[in-house]
């Protein structure tokens, strides 16, 4: 029987300090910040802090970032999240991140399906939802292959400077 969180390829664990560098890396990775928050750099320090601090209880902090390590190697290939999680409602939205040297391997499928079956099973919730900018074919073949659909358009919704681009409400819900 596998365990939750994890398959034969692939286990979704807390941050540790030790992945202190990666989050630096990805956090920093100014090409991706289009696709979430970020709008500044985040230092060594705050990114410590958020490690040492975090108490990695979806209840308490209303998202919860997963780390995403291969099960051979233990190598640390991306993080996952579910955030803006409201038990009222029983929904939550996902992102996931795959560093660039292991994309396109199937890992982005296996990590949404554990964290599914994570938030419908273990959470009990109704929904998951992703907003994915209308540019990025890759999430959005990602998230179909997944069983999601097309809920809604959010026009302008993302900023680039002056440019502004429409994102797409992906959605799943649980069947019974």
């Amino acid at each position: 029987m596998e365990k939750l969180l994890e398959n034969k390829e692939i286990r979704l664990r807390a941050p540790e300090p030790e992945d202190l560098e990666l989050l630096y890396k990805w956090e920093n990775d100014t090409g991706l910040w289009e696709y979430g928050n970020a709008t500044a750099p985040y230092s060594r320090f705050s990114l410590k802090q958020y490690l040492t601090t975090s108490k990695q209880d979806i209840y308490a902090d209303r998202q919860l970032r997963l780390m995403i390590g291969l099960m051979e190697t233990e190598e640390t290939i991306g993080m996952a999240d579910l955030y803006d999680f409201d038990p009222f409602h029983r929904r939550a939205g996902v992102g996931i991140l795959i560093d660039e040297n292991r994309r396109n391997r199937g890992y982005g499928l296996q990590v949404l399906l554990l964290l599914e079956e994570y938030a419908f099973g273990f959470l009990s919730l109704h929904q998951l939802y992703a907003f994915i900018p209308e540019k990025n074919c890759a999430s959005m073949r990602l998230f179909r292959n997944a069983g999601y659909y097309p809920a809604g358009k959010l026009y302008e919704w993302l900023s680039s400077g002056d440019i502004f681009e429409d994102v797409q409400v992906w959605q799943k819900i649980k069947q019974p």
